[in-house]
């Protein structure tokens, strides 16, 4: 796979984990599954070895992340880490990495990750980025649907079509992207079975040269953006913040014919919140998830992180399904069920002028 190249988006606002996770320190920078010391950057970058080495890997973050973003993944060459000097969502960011990886082989085959997933099975995700880069190589544009494990309203889904290779390869038409779902919705596709719906995972896979094509059809004027780009430090200042904000899906794959998808079920989790590191977590009898100097006593169904310079022992007694994180200089304690409103606290902060702390 000479000719196959990896694009990495790492950008975020770190809400999500708060207080481990900052605007300067969004959750791919952290490692929240997996290997205890790994972030989910790293992570990425590494279970891609088999099928992508690190020269052929791009990573676009924020400029305000380039440094740490170097760090975590020091075997990147500077040159491919691409800065976005403003967020302007996944079709600029893909056009950009495109065109970069086009003048370095403008005959590449991409495939476009996200950077804070994790994945439990590596070796059936990595057979299924091969089945999705030998569609990409036949001429289609092609993503990964993850087989739906429950009836989820977060998660976009694809309608799942014939399939597009008369020889039964993986691949299958994509009908259409359907939107996040109301639960009834979500639990008609669920029921359907993954031959008919699977979960959008933001996964895709072309050639450089469809990809340009498909980006100078629907978006004109962010192609011609990165044009005038080209790889000049100053112009991507001066234009890439006026590229129209969109994302790849809406600007581009919605209107797309020809698109394929190929099923994968690989142990796939997003890791959206502090409840996502509780279930991927080594958890005791009693379903708590905690470090080796914690306490807990008639306690169930806690997350103990403590993430501080000067690690601290947390104790725990009668308390049930929290997640107690401790930094430096913060510390958050909420009900597991309620993980996803870590975000008011951040939002509660910059209201109060306390951005030291976001």
């Amino acid at each position: 796979m000479s000719n196959v190249y990896a694009v990495i988006m790492a950008g975020g606002a770190g809400t999500r984990f708060w207080p481990a996770s900052r605007a300067l320190r969004p959750k791919q920078l952290l490692p929240l599954a997996g290997a205890e010391n790994e972030t989910l950057l790293a992570a990425t970058v590494r279970r891609l070895r088999p099928l992508v080495t690190e020269d052929r890997v791009v990573v676009v973050t924020g400029e305000h992340l380039a440094e740490p973003t170097a760090r975590a993944v020091p075997g990147v060459p500077e040159a491919q880490i691409l800065r976005e000097p403003a967020p302007r969502n996944t079709a600029p960011c893909i056009a950009w990495a495109n065109a970069t990886i086009a003048r370095l082989d403008p005959d590449a085959v991409v495939m476009v990750l996200p950077s804070d997933h994790f994945i439990s099975d590596e070796p059936g995700f990595q057979r299924v980025l091969e089945l999705a880069v030998a569609s990409a190589e036949r001429g289609h544009v092609t993503t990964v649907g993850i087989v739906p494990s429950r009836p989820e309203t977060g998660y976009g889904y694809i309608e799942v079509g014939d399939p597009l290779d008369a020889g039964g390869g993986a691949a299958r038409a994509v009908k259409r992207f359907v939107e996040k779902p109301d639960r009834a919705r979500a639990e008609s596709f669920v029921a359907a079975g993954p031959s008919r719906y699977l979960w959008n995972a933001g996964m895709f896979f072309f050639r450089v040269r469809d990809m340009a094509e498909l980006l100078e059809r629907h978006l004109p004027g962010v192609a011609a953006g990165v044009a005038r780009m080209g790889d000049d430090p100053a112009a991507v200042r001066e234009v890439f913040p006026t590229l129209e904000s969109v994302s790849i899906d809406h600007g581009v794959m919605e209107k797309a014919t020809n698109l394929a998808v190929v099923p994968g079920d690989f142990g796939w989790n997003d890791v959206g919140s502090w409840q996502s590191a509780w279930e991927l977590a080594e958890r005791d009898a009693n379903g708590n998830a905690v470090g080796a100097s914690d306490v807990v006593v008639d306690a169930r169904g806690n997350l103990v992180r403590s993430l501080g310079a000067s690690k601290k022992t947390i104790a725990l007694v009668g308390v049930n399904d929290l997640v107690v994180v401790e930094t430096d200089d913060a510390i958050l304690v909420i009900p597991r069920d309620r993980a996803q409103d870590v975000r008011l606290v951040v939002d509660a902060l910059k209201k109060s002028g306390r951005t030291t702390l976001t």
